[in-house]
């Protein structure tokens, strides 16, 4: 079963700021996430959401498992990524 990427707006724009190579490397890694999700990602403490490493960045994101879906929620530097 292959799970279908949603980006978010926010997300998007967040990942259209980065530099190219490091925007490239985050969106690889999350295409791969379509397949099996919960191998590369951890939860979060405290937060219905999931985390993925991508070196010093991070992609926070949710997984619809009902509706087959990965939605990703925000993309950035890990110094900044959990702020509100």
């Amino acid at each position: 079963m292959e799970y279908e990427i949603v980006w978010s707006i926010p997300a998007t724009k967040q990942l259209k700021s980065l530099d190219r190579s490091i925007a490239k490397r985050i969106y690889e890694k999350v295409d791969a996430l379509s397949q099996n999700p919960e191998r590369y990602v951890e939860k979060l403490v405290r937060y219905p959401y999931y985390r993925l490493r991508v070196g010093d960045y991070r992609v926070i994101l949710d997984i619809k498992h009902e509706s087959v879906r990965i939605l990703i929620l925000k993309v950035g530097h890990r110094s900044i990524v959990y702020d509100r």
